[in-house]
């Protein structure tokens, strides 16, 4: 029988003379006119334009509550204005390169210096600057498919171009991806042992953002590694974010890199670049991965500004990332402390403390109600502690989450500090 929704969204059967029969056809009178069928569509335009207006209204409040917030854990560059932007970038430059200096043509000059930096800091033969993180590593993944004789990569499930990249290592590379587990973690060395299909590549996400931002431990790390070599696979990182893994593991990038054939770097997420990202590896593999990078389009003309921006960021963020690592504990203690104090029904700190200086808070609200309460906390008293929720695909309905990041503007804040925002917080969701 039939189904059609009653008012209140649930499911209900239609009466059967409710129900028209196969020969029933409208009567005239009953059938819409090219006129109201214009008239319907435009009021639907309409709404939908009303609808993005109102959408377009809310963000630019969120985004100029945060802006004008006099305290923050993090004040992301990405947020900043045309004009900041530009500023800074300026003021920057000339402490990491020669200005007089020629710009760059097609990758030499400032680009080339990058990629030197970056070969040197992770301690491999070579590196070739990205435009995005996306193509390196496809790239790279389509580099060691070729090597291997085997296009199937082993990753997991919420890997970012598993989640983010719209299937572009099958459409864009011919690839098939693997998932030697589900689990919210990176996989195990037993996992990887065990597993029934043969692959050529292993990649890992260090840290697996969408899991938390969570690491193996140094030792499960390895054995993780020397499990894939046992299959005769290559290994690749995933580093988009791997700048801020060393405190966990107690180990120096270098050697982090060491462990696998290649590896990617971000400049934007952690470092504050304008873009790009850079893939790092033998120097045979990264001359084979120039070559791809002309035929995907990412030979660009002059990247001088992404090139800067990086180099500044090497300089200025780099550093500080472990003095972010260890605040970060200390704000996601202070959260838990807090939200027990307020008294909040169920709430969770992932993971705890956390791995790097990003991690998980999860409460049992809607995303717009917590989303709303973090805007009015941010106008109405100056502290940003949070920022946007989104509903959580995993854990009881109702649920949802947000990602947290102490950056430069953390280190100022005490567990009293993190304790009261909470207390401030709350007291918006009732």
């Amino acid at each position: 029988m039939a189904d059609t929704a009653d008012t209140d969204g649930q499911s209900q059967s239609a009466a059967p003379e409710d129900q028209a029969s196969p020969g029933d056809q409208a009567s005239p009178e009953d059938q819409t006119s090219p006129e109201d069928q214009e008239e319907q569509a435009n009021q639907e335009e309409q709404g939908n334009q009303e609808e993005g207006d109102q959408e377009d209204a809310q963000r630019l409040r969120r985004i100029n509550a945060w802006a004008a917030a006099e305290r923050v854990l993090i004040r992301a560059p990405m947020n900043l204005s045309l004009g900041e932007r530009l500023t800074a970038l300026a003021a920057g430059a000339g402490a990491v390169t020669d200005l007089d200096r020629p710009a760059d043509i097609y990758g030499d000059g400032v680009v080339a210096e990058l990629e030197e930096r970056i070969a040197g800091l992770l301690g491999t033969e070579a590196a070739a600057f990205f435009p995005t993180g996306t193509m390196a590593q496809q790239v790279a993944l389509r580099c060691w498919a070729g090597r291997t004789g085997n296009p199937t990569v082993a990753l997991h499930p919420l890997a970012h171009p598993e989640v983010h990249e719209r299937g572009a290592l099958g459409a864009v590379s011919g690839l098939r991806t693997v998932h030697p587990t589900s689990a919210p973690r990176l996989p195990t060395a037993q996992e990887i042992r065990d597993f029934e299909e043969p692959f050529g590549t292993l990649m890992l996400e260090l840290p697996l953002r969408d899991a938390g931002f969570v690491l193996p431990t140094w030792e499960e790390l390895q054995d993780v590694v020397a499990a894939a070599r046992e299959r005769d696979a290559v290994v690749h990182i995933d580093g988009a974010r791997l700048w801020e893994c060393a405190p966990h593991f107690g180990r120096e990038l270098p050697e982090i890199a060491a462990l696998a054939d290649s590896v990617y770097v971000s400049f934007y997420k952690t470092l504050g670049g304008l873009s790009g990202a850079a893939l790092a590896g033998p120097a045979s593999l990264i001359e084979e991965a120039r070559t791809w990078r002309h035929r995907y389009g990412g030979q660009l003309f002059q990247q001088f500004p992404a090139a800067l921006a990086a180099l500044i960021g090497l300089d200025q963020e780099l550093p500080q990332l472990p003095s972010y690592v260890a605040q970060a504990k200390v704000v996601a203690g202070a959260l838990a402390e807090g939200f027990s104090a307020a008294g909040a029904p169920w709430f969770r700190v992932h993971p705890e403390p956390p791995h790097t200086h990003q991690f998980q808070v999860w409460l049992p609200y809607g995303a717009d109600v917590l989303t709303e309460a973090a805007v009015r906390q941010a106008e109405e008293t100056g502290v940003s502690l949070f920022r946007k929720w989104y509903p959580a695909a995993a854990g009881p309905p109702g649920t949802s989450f947000t990602e947290m990041t102490v950056g430069r503007e953390g280190l100022q804040w005490t567990a009293d500090d993190v304790r009261d925002a909470v207390r401030e917080f709350m007291e918006r969701l009732v």
